[in-house]
Protein backbone atom coordinates (compact mmCIF):
# COMPACT_ATOMS: atom_id res chain seq x y z
CA UNK A 1 0.00 0.00 0.00
CA UNK A 2 1.64 3.31 -0.80
CA UNK A 3 2.58 5.07 1.97
CA UNK A 4 0.78 8.42 1.11
CA UNK A 5 -2.99 8.54 2.98
CA UNK A 6 -5.41 9.08 0.90
CA UNK A 7 -7.84 10.40 3.87
CA UNK A 8 -5.00 12.77 5.05
CA UNK A 9 -3.85 14.00 2.00
CA UNK A 10 -7.58 15.38 1.33
CA UNK A 11 -8.48 16.41 4.84
CA UNK A 12 -11.00 14.16 5.15
CA UNK A 13 -13.07 11.33 7.30
CA UNK A 14 -12.58 7.93 6.25
CA UNK A 15 -16.20 7.58 6.75
CA UNK A 16 -16.91 10.50 3.96
CA UNK A 17 -19.34 10.08 1.89
CA UNK A 18 -18.70 10.31 -2.16
CA UNK A 19 -20.25 13.42 -2.61
CA UNK A 20 -17.35 15.03 -0.22
CA UNK A 21 -15.13 13.35 -1.57
CA UNK A 22 -16.13 14.49 -5.48
CA UNK A 23 -16.18 18.10 -4.01
CA UNK A 24 -13.01 17.89 -1.99
CA UNK A 25 -11.43 16.58 -5.32
CA UNK A 26 -12.89 19.08 -7.70
CA UNK A 27 -11.50 22.03 -5.48
CA UNK A 28 -7.79 20.73 -5.07
CA UNK A 29 -8.07 19.51 -8.54
CA UNK A 30 -8.58 23.19 -9.39
CA UNK A 31 -6.10 24.42 -6.90
CA UNK A 32 -2.95 21.95 -7.97
CA UNK A 33 -3.72 21.73 -11.38
CA UNK A 34 -0.51 23.08 -13.69
CA UNK A 35 -2.33 25.00 -15.67
CA UNK A 36 -2.89 27.06 -12.41
CA UNK A 37 -0.15 30.04 -12.21
CA UNK A 38 -0.57 30.59 -8.49
CA UNK A 39 -0.80 27.41 -6.62
CA UNK A 40 -0.16 24.55 -9.90
CA UNK A 41 1.82 21.52 -8.38
CA UNK A 42 2.06 18.55 -10.52
CA UNK A 43 3.93 16.12 -8.05
CA UNK A 44 0.37 17.09 -5.80
CA UNK A 45 -1.96 16.88 -8.77
CA UNK A 46 -0.69 13.48 -9.46
CA UNK A 47 -1.20 12.50 -5.91
CA UNK A 48 -4.98 13.54 -5.80
CA UNK A 49 -5.97 12.06 -9.27
CA UNK A 50 -4.14 8.58 -7.65
CA UNK A 51 -6.28 9.00 -4.32
CA UNK A 52 -9.64 10.21 -6.28
CA UNK A 53 -9.14 7.10 -8.15
CA UNK A 54 -9.26 4.79 -5.45
CA UNK A 55 -11.77 6.54 -3.25
CA UNK A 56 -14.45 7.29 -6.00
CA UNK A 57 -14.47 3.43 -6.95
CA UNK A 58 -15.91 1.51 -4.07
CA UNK A 59 -14.29 -1.76 -4.64
CA UNK A 60 -11.08 -0.19 -4.44
CA UNK A 61 -12.14 1.98 -1.33
CA UNK A 62 -13.15 -0.95 0.45
CA UNK A 63 -9.99 -2.66 -0.21
CA UNK A 64 -7.80 0.03 0.47
CA UNK A 65 -9.69 0.95 4.07
CA UNK A 66 -8.97 -2.86 4.58
CA UNK A 67 -5.16 -2.39 4.09
CA UNK A 68 -4.67 0.97 5.60
CA UNK A 69 -6.29 -0.52 8.96
CA UNK A 70 -4.49 -3.47 9.00
CA UNK A 71 -1.16 -1.17 8.56
CA UNK A 72 -0.13 0.03 12.00
CA UNK A 73 0.47 4.21 11.56
CA UNK A 74 3.55 5.95 13.53
CA UNK A 75 2.83 9.30 14.00
CA UNK A 76 5.21 11.71 15.09
CA UNK A 77 4.63 13.01 18.62
CA UNK A 78 3.55 16.84 18.10
CA UNK A 79 6.43 18.04 20.36
CA UNK A 80 8.83 16.84 17.41
CA UNK A 81 7.67 20.37 15.55
CA UNK A 82 6.68 22.32 18.22
CA UNK A 83 8.45 23.92 21.67
CA UNK A 84 6.82 22.57 24.80
CA UNK A 85 9.32 23.35 27.34
CA UNK A 86 9.72 27.15 27.03
CA UNK A 87 7.77 28.33 30.64
CA UNK A 88 5.05 30.46 28.64
CA UNK A 89 5.37 29.99 25.34
CA UNK A 90 5.74 26.36 26.13
CA UNK A 91 2.59 26.15 28.11
CA UNK A 92 0.41 28.00 25.59
CA UNK A 93 1.48 25.35 22.98
CA UNK A 94 0.39 23.05 25.32
CA UNK A 95 -3.04 24.19 25.35
CA UNK A 96 -3.08 24.53 21.78
CA UNK A 97 -1.79 20.98 20.76
CA UNK A 98 -4.18 19.44 23.44
CA UNK A 99 -7.00 21.23 21.38
CA UNK A 100 -6.03 20.18 18.09
CA UNK A 101 -5.62 16.78 19.49
CA UNK A 102 -9.47 17.01 20.82
CA UNK A 103 -10.32 18.91 17.41
CA UNK A 104 -9.20 16.74 15.25
CA UNK A 105 -10.92 13.41 16.90
CA UNK A 106 -14.13 15.74 17.44
CA UNK A 107 -13.96 16.58 13.77
CA UNK A 108 -13.43 12.89 12.57
CA UNK A 109 -15.27 10.65 15.28
CA UNK A 110 -18.04 13.83 15.66
CA UNK A 111 -20.37 10.97 17.99
CA UNK A 112 -17.43 9.17 19.70
CA UNK A 113 -15.00 12.19 20.21
CA UNK A 114 -13.20 11.01 23.73
CA UNK A 115 -9.25 10.74 23.65
CA UNK A 116 -7.95 9.05 26.15
CA UNK A 117 -5.24 10.37 28.61
CA UNK A 118 -2.41 7.92 27.48
CA UNK A 119 -3.47 8.87 24.19
CA UNK A 120 -3.25 12.16 24.54
CA UNK A 121 0.52 11.45 25.85
CA UNK A 122 1.43 9.73 23.39
CA UNK A 123 0.33 12.23 20.69
CA UNK A 124 1.80 14.80 22.40
CA UNK A 125 4.74 13.26 23.45
CA UNK A 126 4.81 14.86 26.89
CA UNK A 127 4.32 12.86 30.27
CA UNK A 128 0.94 13.85 32.03
CA UNK A 129 2.69 15.02 34.84
CA UNK A 130 3.66 17.85 32.98
CA UNK A 131 -0.24 18.56 31.28
CA UNK A 132 -2.51 19.24 35.08
CA UNK A 133 -2.14 22.51 34.79
CA UNK A 134 -2.62 22.97 30.81
CA UNK A 135 -6.38 20.53 31.49
CA UNK A 136 -7.21 22.32 34.59
CA UNK A 137 -7.01 25.72 32.41
CA UNK A 138 -8.78 24.55 29.57
CA UNK A 139 -11.71 22.73 31.56
CA UNK A 140 -12.22 26.33 33.53
CA UNK A 141 -12.57 27.86 30.12
CA UNK A 142 -14.55 25.18 29.57
CA UNK A 143 -13.12 24.11 25.87
CA UNK A 144 -12.86 20.54 26.99
CA UNK A 145 -14.07 18.32 29.07
CA UNK A 146 -13.18 15.40 30.90
CA UNK A 147 -15.15 12.54 31.90
CA UNK A 148 -15.17 9.79 34.95
CA UNK A 149 -12.60 7.38 33.34
CA UNK A 150 -10.35 10.63 32.43
CA UNK A 151 -11.56 10.85 28.54
CA UNK A 152 -11.37 14.17 27.47
CA UNK A 153 -13.70 15.89 25.17
CA UNK A 154 -13.55 19.02 23.16
CA UNK A 155 -16.54 20.88 23.92
CA UNK A 156 -18.87 23.50 21.44
CA UNK A 157 -16.65 26.33 23.13
CA UNK A 158 -13.35 24.63 21.87
CA UNK A 159 -14.62 23.69 18.88
CA UNK A 160 -15.31 27.54 17.90
CA UNK A 161 -11.88 28.97 19.40
CA UNK A 162 -9.88 26.11 16.89
CA UNK A 163 -11.58 27.41 14.01
CA UNK A 164 -11.66 31.23 14.91
CA UNK A 165 -8.31 31.67 15.38
CA UNK A 166 -7.02 29.45 13.04
CA UNK A 167 -5.77 32.05 10.69
CA UNK A 168 -4.90 34.39 13.72
CA UNK A 169 -2.50 31.43 15.23
CA UNK A 170 -0.55 30.25 12.67
CA UNK A 171 0.60 27.49 15.23
CA UNK A 172 -2.87 26.16 15.49
CA UNK A 173 -3.14 24.69 11.65
CA UNK A 174 1.21 23.33 12.26
CA UNK A 175 -0.69 21.04 14.67
CA UNK A 176 -3.33 20.14 13.05
CA UNK A 177 -1.45 19.13 10.26
CA UNK A 178 1.42 17.59 11.80
CA UNK A 179 3.67 20.26 10.81
CA UNK A 180 2.83 20.40 7.39
CA UNK A 181 2.83 23.40 5.36
CA UNK A 182 0.69 26.20 6.71
CA UNK A 183 -2.35 26.44 5.20
CA UNK A 184 -6.33 25.73 5.83
CA UNK A 185 -7.32 22.64 5.22
CA UNK A 186 -8.85 21.38 1.84
CA UNK A 187 -12.08 20.86 3.84
CA UNK A 188 -12.30 23.62 5.62
CA UNK A 189 -11.66 25.69 2.57
CA UNK A 190 -14.31 24.09 0.65
CA UNK A 191 -16.32 24.34 3.59
CA UNK A 192 -15.70 28.54 3.77
CA UNK A 193 -16.03 28.55 -0.32
CA UNK A 194 -19.28 27.19 -0.02
CA UNK A 195 -20.58 29.42 2.69
CA UNK A 196 -19.36 32.43 0.57
CA UNK A 197 -21.03 31.15 -2.03
CA UNK A 198 -24.54 30.52 0.26
CA UNK A 199 -23.97 34.14 1.76
CA UNK A 200 -23.58 35.52 -1.97
CA UNK A 201 -26.71 34.02 -3.10
CA UNK A 202 -28.79 35.57 -0.23
CA UNK A 203 -27.56 38.70 -0.88
CA UNK A 204 -28.02 38.70 -4.47
CA UNK A 205 -31.59 37.07 -4.20
CA UNK A 206 -32.39 39.99 -1.66
CA UNK A 207 -31.89 42.20 -4.07
CA UNK A 208 -33.81 40.26 -7.08
CA UNK A 209 -36.65 40.51 -4.13
CA UNK A 210 -36.35 43.56 -3.29
CA UNK A 211 -35.15 45.71 -6.24
CA UNK A 212 -34.31 49.45 -6.35
CA UNK A 213 -36.51 50.82 -4.09
CA UNK A 214 -37.02 54.16 -5.92
CA UNK A 215 -38.11 52.13 -9.38
CA UNK A 216 -41.58 51.63 -7.97
CA UNK A 217 -42.31 55.29 -6.16
CA UNK A 218 -43.95 57.73 -7.82
CA UNK A 219 -42.30 61.04 -8.42
CA UNK A 220 -43.59 63.24 -6.13
CA UNK A 221 -42.60 66.50 -7.53
CA UNK A 222 -45.18 65.61 -10.59
CA UNK A 223 -48.73 66.79 -9.51
CA UNK A 224 -47.88 68.33 -6.30
CA UNK A 225 -49.35 72.05 -5.88
CA UNK A 226 -47.29 75.02 -6.30
CA UNK A 227 -46.32 76.16 -2.66
CA UNK A 228 -44.48 79.33 -3.94
CA UNK A 229 -46.36 82.36 -2.56
CA UNK A 230 -45.67 83.83 -5.70
CA UNK A 231 -45.66 81.17 -8.05
CA UNK A 232 -44.50 83.42 -11.55
CA UNK A 233 -41.06 82.97 -13.25
CA UNK A 234 -39.21 85.94 -12.42
CA UNK A 235 -36.69 84.57 -15.49
CA UNK A 236 -40.06 86.57 -18.09
CA UNK A 237 -39.18 89.53 -19.26
CA UNK A 238 -36.10 90.08 -17.87
CA UNK A 239 -33.17 91.72 -19.54
CA UNK A 240 -30.29 88.88 -20.43
CA UNK A 241 -27.54 90.48 -18.36
CA UNK A 242 -25.33 88.70 -19.93
CA UNK A 243 -25.58 90.74 -23.09
CA UNK A 244 -24.48 94.11 -21.45
CA UNK A 245 -21.45 93.21 -20.20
Amino acid sequence: MKTLDYYEFLQISPNADHETIHRVYRFLAARYHPDNPKSGDVDKFSMLKDAYDVLSDPERRAEYDMEREAEPHQVAPLSANIDFMDQIEGEINRRLALLAVLYYRRRNNPYAPEVPLAEVERRMGFPRDYLDFTTWYLEKKGYIARADNSDFTLTAAGVDFVESERTNIPVITRLLTDGAEVKPSAAAEVKQAAAAAHDAGHKLTDVEHHGDRRASRKDRRHGAPDTRPNPVDRRINRPDRRLAS
